[in-house]
């Protein structure tokens, strides 16, 4: 028999069309989408469902959109095919703001406060650093040691020391720095010149996931006390430890530091293998976090559920 793990995506998972045929065919989809809307006070689904792309590529609208059509998905496998989630799944764990997802999957936080803790998470984050002034960008061929060395040698800049730091430990040679832009331009320049096979820029708003993220990491501290996380009814593999963790108290700790930590999703993946899964089940948008899995752990089954076609599927196998 498979173990299984439930996953969920993160930032860049988007696309205009999310979430449209869920809503059409079900009503348990619609619901979940009308709460988050109610919530933000916003037609965040018309947004997912019709775009404008650019408005629904920012980070505030972006990460309670992912984590909207995540719980969708999973209330209509719920309702149309009597899921549980705690019987089908012995492990949590989501990337970045997927963590909230996953969290909300596991009764932690209700769909409408994980919409809410997203979007002032989202508010922060690109508050955080004034326009331009941060960048992000993939080491492609890059193992996580010598990222770690290409930013170390960039932060010694002739300006003095700036901030450039692994965001995303992404597995099979994907690594993401995030920093000040002039460290994280010289960081592609040493890349290239240690021998790393591809560096680029990547397009997005703020450097997400480095010490320049403090001030949301703040913000998100306060909002948490404020509201703290219930007990979850799986453990969440987190972010920051690639470890299992149930307290609420636990957990609202690393969510806090997730904000300025790096995502460690090869650690998170390996950790569960070491925990019994082989199965890994995506839900949600896209299919990237499948991807990354099936570099980091060829063996392991993988399955993305986004579409009513593809719960269907899903439905005869778990």
């Amino acid at each position: 028999m498979p173990v299984h793990a439930f996953i969920f995506p993160g930032q860049g998972s988007q696309a205009v069309g999310m979430g449209r045929d869920l809503a059409a065919a079900f009503a348990a989809a619609r619901e979940v989408f009308e709460e988050v809307d109610e919530t933000l006070k916003q037609k965040l689904s018309k947004l997912m469902f019709e775009g404008p792309a650019e408005e629904l590529t920012l980070t505030e609208n972006t990460q309670p959109a992912l984590m909207a059509h995540s719980l969708a998905v999973l209330r209509v496998l719920e309702r149309e095919g009597g899921l549980k989630l705690a019987d089908k799944a012995v492990l949590v764990a989501g990337h970045s703001l997927g963590e909230y997802s996953a969290l909300a999957a596991a009764g932690a936080f209700t769909p409408a406060r994980a919409a809410a803790l997203l979007r002032l998470r989202g508010q922060a984050m690109q508050k955080a650093v004034p326009p331009g002034e941060g960048a992000m960008a993939a080491l492609l061929g890059a193992e996580m040691e010598l990222a770690r060395a290409v930013c170390a040698e960039a932060a010694e800049g002739p300006d003095g020391t700036q901030v450039v730091s692994p965001a995303n430990d992404n597995g099979g040679g994907q690594v993401v720095i995030s920093g000040h832009k002039a460290a994280v331009d010289r960081a592609i320049e040493v890349a290239k010149a240690k021998g790393v096979k591809r560096a680029m820029l990547l397009p997005v708003s703020a450097p997400f996931h480095c010490a320049l993220m403090a001030p949301a990491a703040d913000a998100m501290a306060e909002a948490l006390e404020k509201s703290p996380p219930g007990a979850p009814l799986v453990p969440v593999v987190a972010n920051v430890t690639a470890a299992k963790v149930t307290d609420p108290a636990e957990i609202s700790r690393l969510l806090v530091q997730q904000v300025t930590a790096t995502v460690r999703w090869r650690e998170c993946v390996n950790a569960m293998i070491e925990l019994g899964v082989t199965s890994f089940v995506e839900l949600g948008a896209g299919k990237v976090l499948s991807g990354l899995v099936r570099r980091i752990a060829p063996d392991a089954a993988t399955a993305s559920v986004g579409t009513p076609a593809e719960i269907e599927q899903i439905l005869k196998t778990l």
